[in-house]
């Protein structure tokens, strides 16, 4: 990478696409050039201070956030950038107007869009009809910046290669999409313990194997947690209920009951197994609190390089010429 100090700027690099949507649409190398900047951006965020001077990231949220609102707002301001924040918690994306009118026009004044939805196609609507970058900060199908962040703490504490066993335990939802999408483009082995009904998307699945196939990975869906945190290197688990699901949340605690992340699984993968919670995390009912408050536990690294690697993201898609 070139390095001129008065930018702060990469080489010209770029990903192969212009959005980021899913981490479906970005091939292993994109993901290798995003890890790249993110950990430079780690290590000297000052080189970068002034690397999108003058462009500004409106952030249009229909669900509550601390992590995916802080870490872009502090990101792109960080890089002398500004963030304008969109509340439409009151008035879904593409109800007040359509969502083609709120793209056309947010082109003409912004130079990027986050989009925290509930509908994955509002995101995806966004990004055909908005000729800047759209980045798909959560919907109820996707998760990618997560998961991107999840793997890069991954590649911190383990060589990121074909040996790496990650193993999910809990709902088969947005963030557990993203990682078996992710895991299938890094070549990782990920199996996935859910309860009946309760299981990934099986079309994510199909993605996934259609990659897996070329990168060495596997994707196993199993019910059963304690078969499939054996010999695991990171344990991972998400809320039992989502946003949008509070009404299932009793419900859903009888169901997943047996799916807590405590002492005896972790065991069941090591000690020196990771324990990774994308967060906010329910003490007691997903995870214990020993296993989430202990040494292994990786979340607060996640939350932060979700910082890391947004800045890399909105630098490669944003940045143009001041790259």
């Amino acid at each position: 990478m070139s390095d001129p100090a008065s930018s702060g700027s990469t080489s010209r690099e770029r990903l192969s696409v212009s959005d980021l949507l899913s981490i479906q649409d970005l091939t292993p190398e994109d993901i290798q050039l995003v890890f790249t900047v993110a950990r430079r951006l780690k290590k000297a965020p000052g080189e970068f201070s002034l690397s999108l001077k003058g462009r500004t990231l409106a952030m249009i949220f229909e669900k509550p956030s601390l992590r995916t609102r802080v870490t872009f707002d502090v990101g792109i301001t960080s890089m002398g950038g500004h963030a304008l924040f969109l509340d439409h918690s009151d008035a879904k994306l593409g109800e007040r107007e359509s969502i083609r009118d709120v793209a056309r026009n947010l082109e003409r004044w912004v130079h990027g869009i986050v989009a925290r939805t509930y509908k994955n196609r509002s995101v995806v609507e966004l990004a055909e009809h908005a000729r800047i970058p759209v980045i798909n900060g959560l919907t109820d199908l996707l998760h990618p910046c997560q998961a991107l962040a999840d793997y890069f703490t991954l590649g911190e504490k383990m060589p990121l290669d074909s040996g790496v066993r990650l193993c999910f335990v809990g709902d088969g939802n947005n963030t557990c999409h993203s990682l078996i999408l992710g895991a299938a483009r890094l070549g990782i082995h990920l199996s996935v313990a859910s309860p009946a009904g309760y299981e990934p998307n099986p079309e994510i699945v199909r993605q996934a194997m259609r990659t897996a196939g070329a990168t060495g990975a596997t994707i196993n869906i199993s019910r059963n947690p304690r078969e499939a945190v054996r010999g695991a290197n990171a344990v991972y688990t998400d809320v039992w209920a989502s946003m949008g699901q509070e009404a299932e949340t009793e419900d859903r605690a009888a169901v997943f009951a047996d799916y807590q992340v405590n002492g005896r699984l972790m065991e069941l993968a090591g000690r020196e197994a990771l324990f990774m919670h994308c967060l906010p995390a329910h003490r007691g009912y997903e995870v214990a609190p020993q296993v989430i408050d202990s040494p292994q536990s990786v979340v607060y690294d996640q939350a932060e390089n979700r910082l890391h690697v947004q800045k890399a993201l909105l630098l490669l898609l944003m940045a143009g010429e001041a790259l």
